[in-house]
């Protein structure tokens, strides 16, 4: 997706810290943060790819798509542009103000007859209604894992017969092995990408107890729990998979 708006290189950790808090989508990540994603997360503009694609595909006349964890509204955008059937509305979700505010800017600097509404709020507290396509794109494993399930089947319940959701997550192997090779083919991307064992290790550092993965197959039961009976895994690299279910 082309930028419009300035942004700025990730050099949040580029130098060392006394004391490193813990991660938050706060101004310093909001002006870094399409750099950030694109540097740590592989495979993501494939996923938005596939987001647009399948909210043409699923998208059903007269109904709501949400994009709950908005962030800058990257998936609000494509399936904005994808989106052919005629008299929805995509509701975009995300507890940032600092997000929020960005994103409204990008969403602007796109004409479209396709109504956008951006709230800033919890995803936990908002109703899911008469909905086709609901995004989780990276967002759930920020989320208590308490509080996971309960959005999930919130989310089941608001959608129409035919609706799916998409789940961008990252997730970790039960297998030792594997997951300590997958997580050095992460590094490896990271390193490529230009961050330096400074960088990486403080930001693992503040993610610690922030972001809470689950496995693969830890998704698909509780997605299974709650009443999906169609789903998986559409697209995965290394560690970040995405999932789609349908109702």
């Amino acid at each position: 997706m082309k930028e419009l708006l300035p942004t700025q290189k990730d050099t949040i950790y580029a130098e060392a810290h006394e004391a490193v808090g813990a991660f938050q989508f706060d101004e310093s990540v909001v002006a870094v943060f399409p750099d950030m994603i694109q540097r740590s997360v592989p495979g993501y503009q494939t996923i938005l790819t596939g987001i647009g694609e399948l909210t043409e595909t699923y998208a059903q006349a007269d109904s709501n798509l949400y994009d709950l964890g908005c962030s800058l509204g990257a998936a609000t955008l494509t399936m904005r542009r994808k989106l052919k059937q005629p008299n929805c509305k995509i509701i975009a979700v995300d507890n940032s103000e600092a997000m929020i505010k960005r994103a409204s800017e990008y969403l602007h600097a796109y004409h479209s007859e396709i109504e956008v509404d951006l709230r800033c709020a919890d995803i936990n507290e908002i109703s899911i209604e008469n909905a086709s396509v609901v995004v989780i794109n990276f967002t759930l494993q920020f989320i208590d894992p308490e509080l996971r399930e309960a959005l999930l089947a919130r989310i089941y319940r608001g959608l129409k017969p035919g609706g799916i959701l998409i789940l961008s997550e990252k997730i970790h192997f039960d297998d030792n092995n594997l997951q300590q090779a997958i997580e050095h083919l992460h590094l490896q991307f990271k390193r490529a990408n230009g961050y330096s064992e400074l960088e990486i290790s403080q930001k693992r550092s503040s993610l610690e107890n922030v972001l809470i993965s689950d496995s693969a197959d830890f998704h698909i039961q509780r997605l299974q729990n709650v009443g999906f009976q169609s789903a998986g895994i559409w697209f995965q690299a290394y560690n970040f998979a995405s999932f789609i279910a349908i109702k």
